[in-house]
């Protein structure tokens, strides 16, 4: 059975970093694009990153130059490095995996998901 599993997230200071970590089993990582999401309370769940080999990765504009997503193919694993955290950045981080080899251009393109990780930022 598919699965990924989101690690990494805590509590964190305006300014700070985290790396979560996406273990995913059961696939060949590479076949396949690994998005980052995340949703905070009351709101829907937005698209932060996307990696795959078929092209390079893509960033909302709010993180663009702050989060850098990563794949280690040996490890079956994708981070997603958080550099400069702000109180908006609060929410809890998912994980998920791409029907195709491409990122999809909606969440509706992901078809398997991890049950995410908090990050929360504050003072």
């Amino acid at each position: 059975q598919v699965q990924l599993v989101e690690s990494g997230g805590g509590l964190v200071q305006p300014g700070g970093s985290l790396r979560l970590s996406c273990v995913v089993s059961r696939f060949t990582l590479n076949y396949y694009a690994i998005g980052w999401f995340r949703q905070a309370p009351g709101k829907e769940r937005e698209g932060v990153s996307c990696i795959s080999s078929s092209n390079g990765p893509t960033y909302a504009d709010s993180v663009k130059g702050r989060f850098t997503i990563s794949r280690d193919d040996a490890k079956n694993t994708v981070y997603l490095q958080m550099n400069s955290l702000k109180p908006e950045d609060t929410a809890v981080y998912y994980c998920a995996r791409s029907l195709r080899s491409s990122c999809p251009e909606t969440r509706h393109g992901y078809v398997y998901w991890g049950r995410g990780t908090q990050v929360t930022v504050s003072s």
